[in-house]
């Protein structure tokens, strides 16, 4: 399984993520229910990893940041999905 990925709030980032083209941190934060500092500590592992796209911008006067999945993160994702399918599978045998 993908270590980055067991974390219940980096997993939130992806489920937003994956459905979306660009989701603005703010959004983030309320999907995943967590503090600016708890999002931005996960969020920046989630980019150092290459999972995840950050972009930086100014919109009306103020900053926004957004980010998107890479198809690194993507394929990541589908790779841990896959493993926690087959861990259920063999449970149920």
């Amino acid at each position: 399984m993908d270590e980055l990925l067991l974390s219940k709030i980096r997993l939130g980032v992806i489920a937003e993520l994956i459905a979306s083209e660009w989701v603005a941190f703010s959004e983030l934060q309320r999907a995943t229910q967590t503090t600016n500092g708890n999002l931005g500590a996960h969020l920046a592992k989630l980019v150092d990893a290459g999972y995840v796209l950050e972009e930086k911008a100014f919109v009306d006067r103020r900053p926004q940041t957004r980010y998107r999945l890479t198809g690194t993160g993507r394929n990541a994702f589908v790779r841990h999905v896959e493993k926690m399918q087959a861990i259920l599978k063999a449970g149920a045998s």
